[in-house]
């Protein structure tokens, strides 16, 4: 079973969940870094992507500054490299993202977003490296359910099903509030021929998002499956 790349565009509103306030109109210049991308995350899961970019650009301007000063923290990078993330200024992430790791080498964060940055750019070969390497130092850290959700996506991809599978379930152990990782779960495990617990997956997702059309689907296709058998 094959699932065009282009339906990992929602994902992106849901890898990192912040809590949503009504829009409103605020100042970047009178905002910290941090404080840009935290606003501009709740802007963009509002639909305001506009907003959201303003807020982006001046996380990262702030960030740059801070390197130019020569005040840069770990914190500068990992925000700074969230930002261009979300601009889809992947480049900038991995070169920003090399520089960050030469001052602060353990600082994984930056390893694990340079892995979504090269997944995007299509290296799935270092997506996946970077992807292990953040899991194998920081396993239960704030990311690790991002950089298991992308490996599952690369072996998705590659048809390695067991392993999207293992990579899958471990992400929504994580954190198992996102439908989409519970139908992409679902899928690889219908992929298999697996349609009983491909049918818990997407009843899942289900549950946490009653009109997701394609769980919905993969749910009645498993199920008339399992009745023919």
């Amino acid at each position: 079973m094959r699932i065009s790349i282009w339906l990992l565009v929602p994902v992106l509103l849901a890898l990192v969940v912040f809590t949503q306030t009504p829009a409103q109109t605020v100042n970047p210049a009178t905002l910290t870094a941090l404080q840009n991308y935290q606003t501009g995350r709740n802007l963009e899961a509002q639909g305001l992507m506009s907003e959201a970019q303003a807020h982006y650009n001046e996380a990262i301007r702030i960030s740059q500054d801070e390197v130019w000063r020569n005040i840069a923290t770990r914190d500068t990078f990992a925000v700074m490299t969230w930002a261009m993330r979300r601009l889809n200024r992947h480049s900038e992430v991995l070169s920003w993202g090399e520089q960050g790791l030469r001052l602060f080498p353990d600082e994984y964060r930056l390893i694990e977003t340079m892995g979504q940055s090269l997944f995007f750019m299509g290296n799935h070969t270092r997506s996946l490296s970077y992807m292990q390497r953040y899991v194998d130092s920081v396993p239960i850290g704030g990311r690790a359910p991002i950089a298991y959700f992308f490996k599952g996506e690369i072996y998705r991809l590659r048809q390695q099903f067991h392993n999207a599978d293992i990579a899958y379930t471990t992400a929504v152990n994580l954190q198992p509030g996102l439908p989409l990782w519970w139908f992409r779960l679902g899928s690889v495990r219908e992929a298999v021929g697996d349609f009983t617990h491909a049918i818990e997956a997407y009843e899942r997702a289900i549950s946490l998002n009653p009109n997701h059309q394609e769980a919905n689907a993969g749910l009645a296709r498993s199920r008339l499956q399992m009745q023919s058998n």
